[in-house]
């Protein structure tokens, strides 16, 4: 689970919500129907035309995995692929197949079984990187959908505010739906303006963040495959990977070697 993306969210609502009861006066007016109803469902309304009705639906569980994903340990992945290493290597490339069930990771464990058959290298690396590719293009959709969803929301609390203002304008005869049409016109602006800056813009920041650091793990597991089918000797192989990582999280740190 994210905490981060759990309590970012929650920070903010509740600092909005803090400020909004802080001055003692009734917040009724702060939660109008029609208001929702126009930036949420205009803005889902719009997606749906920019988007395939597929990509939209799969934005709920899009939204799960941005705040419920655990991210894999890229030194885990790294031990994993050096200790297949020092099997290639004390026992040779074939016997690493009895490894290929223990890998958890469906992307090494597609490439270690390359390895195993004597694929090229050249194929390997060719197969592999457009398995990645692909992996990004689904993310980037994800990604995409809620930047539209955060692009389009603020619009239509801007349509909302029109709305309300022409009630307004059309009741200045009757001064009692002057405040109803006041409400409609700036409550919808609010709501358009959270929704896209405390969930859709930053959850897509979110998954745009999460594609670079999956991308970055799986180069470093195809640069470990071929390590390993070229007979690398483990230590080369742990060096070679360590370099993917930031020094603060290689193991012992930058410090260390000083």
């Amino acid at each position: 689970m994210d905490i981060a993306t759990i309590v970012g969210l929650v920070v903010a609502i509740v600092l909005i919500l803090i400020s909004i009861v802080a001055d003692g006066q009734g917040v009724n007016f702060f939660f109008n129907v029609p208001s929702a109803l126009i930036v949420f469902g205009g803005a889902f309304g719009a997606t749906l035309v920019a988007f395939p009705l597929s990509d939209v639906i799969a934005v709920a569980k899009v939204a799960k995995n941005a705040i419920l994903h655990k991210a894999d340990s890229p030194m885990e992945t790294i031990e994993t692929m050096v200790r297949v290493a020092e099997k290639a290597r004390r026992e040779g490339i074939l016997a690493i197949e009895r490894e290929i069930e223990d890998i958890n990771e469906p992307f090494m464990r597609i490439g270690v079984q390359y390895a195993v058959d004597g694929t090229e290298p050249e194929t390997i690396r060719a197969i592999l990187e457009s398995e990645l590719s692909g992996m990004e293009e689904r993310h980037k959709s994800g990604k995409m959908v809620f930047e539209v969803l955060g692009t389009y929301a603020p619009a239509f609390g801007m349509i909302g505010t029109l709305i309300g203002l022409i009630k307004m304008l059309a009741s200045l005869e009757d001064p009692t739906q002057i405040g109803a049409g006041m409400a409609v016109a700036l409550v919808t602006t609010l709501y358009g303006s959270m929704a896209a800056n405390i969930a859709f813009l930053p959850l897509a920041a979110k998954l745009d963040y999460r594609s670079k650091q999956e991308v970055r793990r799986k180069e470093l597991i195809i640069e470990g495959i071929l390590a390993i089918q070229s007979g690398d000797n483990p230590r080369i192989v742990r060096e070679k990977l360590m370099t993917y990582l930031p020094p603060a999280e290689r193991e012992g740190g930058e410090e260390a070697r000083f």
